[in-house]
């Protein structure tokens, strides 16, 4: 499919799905890198041009998804942000009123705050450390951690990262959030060491309403970069917000 009208691209592509196994949306974003057909990549599982087979296990879960409706799609991440109402890294972010202070009824996908640098002492990482009780050599032995070939030195934990991180996006005044219920997809991609500038960008990256309650859940994309602009942690964070 070829076009610029995210609401089309939606329309066709929710209405075809059940009948294709691999579907290519093509806007000005995408059209530069494209061959000019889908092209099967790796990270798209589906069911070939026709459905004609899955190709995984019959085990656990995947026995069941293996019955399940499944399509991939491609495209620009605008385009897939606007297909499947969900915020894709590289697609437009919104700045401006912090998205704390919103409620479900004002909150958008793509609504976002930037927050830092905050720099990381070592009398940071030797509190976390007493703190804690997590006194792993590499963030409370130099020599230790200097023969580490992963740090070659001493490092932040990583959940002084995630800590960290929480401090800076946090609107703490009483509003439309009602908690932060968990974390996931959590991985910590470079080490932090003392003297290094932490960055924060939070992103709406799902808005799902409950029925049955007065409140929802939104999906926040959390990227923490260091002064390099380089990820040093990447995850998902839940919270249940109001609806008005």
């Amino acid at each position: 499919m070829v076009t610029a009208d995210a609401q089309f691209a939606r329309d066709v592509v929710l209405g075809t799905a059940p009948w294709h196994g691999r579907l290519l949306v093509l806007d000005h974003d995408s059209a530069g890198e494209s061959t000019g057909h889908g092209s099967p990549l790796p990270a798209l599982v589906h069911g070939g041009p026709g459905r004609a087979g899955g190709g995984e296990e019959l085990g656990g879960i995947r026995s069941v998804l293996h019955h399940m409706q499944r399509t991939a799609v491609q495209g620009s991440p605008k385009m897939v942000g606007a297909v499947t109402g969900r915020w894709a890294p590289g697609a437009t972010r919104h700045e401006g009123v912090h998205p704390f202070r919103k409620s479900l009824a004002e909150l958008r996908v793509g609504d976002s705050v930037v927050a830092g640098p905050r720099t990381v002492t070592l009398a940071d990482v030797a509190h976390f450390a007493e703190f804690t009780g997590d006194t792993f050599y590499a963030h409370t032995d130099e020599d230790a951690a200097k023969a580490n070939p992963l740090f070659g030195g001493l490092v932040a934990h990583g959940h002084l990262v995630v800590s960290f991180a929480a401090g800076l996006f946090v609107s703490p005044e009483s509003g439309p959030v009602l908690a932060n219920y968990g974390l996931e997809n959590l991985r910590f991609l470079t080490p932090v060491k003392p003297g290094d500038a932490l960055t924060v960008t939070l992103t709406a990256k799902q808005i799902t309403p409950r029925e049955d309650a007065d409140y929802g859940e939104v999906r926040w994309d959390a990227n923490v970069t260091n002064q390099n602009d380089k990820s040093v942690a990447t995850y998902d964070v839940l919270t249940l917000v109001m609806k008005d």
